[in-house]
């Protein structure tokens, strides 16, 4: 038997009972994975910092201390009303340029590639998360899953205007061939893991 059809008879026999159950990843690998850990250095590989907190306060803490007072910061959050504005959804898009930092909360975050869904609902403007200069986004520990498979089973049958998966700043390199942060979008992005 070539080695092809040995890793298809492997896949085949490690097919789910159900839709909700996954295959077992185990000949390759990829049970033993640490969620939390990958999803850590993946980010953090592609420009990204994680933060780990306790809570919402602890994020506020972050904020206050890291970006100052007199710039613009924008969230949905109600919780953040008192360091942030919260009453902007409804402005022309146009008046957002000069957003210092936006904070958002991620539906779910995937480790392997430390993406994160986000979508109209938690945005208030499709621009929030590509205009600011930096973006704060807020993601329980809990719901981080390990690949895009559990992530689109998530998403398959949401109903939304607008969604997007989020990871890293924005980055290129098709100037010379030198990476360049913020060249179409947030220039530094923090992921605020939530115990």
């Amino acid at each position: 038997m070539s080695s092809r059809d040995s890793i298809l008879n492997k896949i085949k026999n490690n097919q789910p009972s159900s839709a909700n159950e996954l295959p077992s990843l185990s000949f390759l690998g990829l049970d033993k994975i640490d969620v939390i850990e990958t999803y850590k250095t993946v980010l953090t590989g592609i420009g990204g910092f994680v933060e780990e907190v306790d809570s919402l306060e602890d994020v506020k803490a972050y904020v206050t201390k890291n970006y100052a007072a007199d710039k613009r910061i924008i969230t949905t959050l109600p919780e953040f009303a008192d360091i942030a504005e919260t009453n902007w959804t409804n402005d022309d898009p146009h008046s957002l340029q000069n957003v210092d930092l936006t904070i958002v909360k991620a539906h779910f975050g995937v480790a392997e590639n430390s993406a994160l869904w986000v979508t109209d609902d938690i945005l208030g403007q499709r621009v929030a998360t590509f205009i600011p200069q930096y973006l704060a986004i807020i993601v329980n520990k809990k719901d981080i899953v390990p690949f895009m498979q559990q992530a689109y089973e998530r998403i398959g049958d949401l109903d939304y205007g607008f969604a997007t998966f989020i990871a890293g700043p924005s980055k290129t390199a098709d100037i010379e061939q030198s990476l360049v942060l913020g060249a179409h979008g947030a220039r530094g992005l923090v992921v605020f893991m939530v115990n």
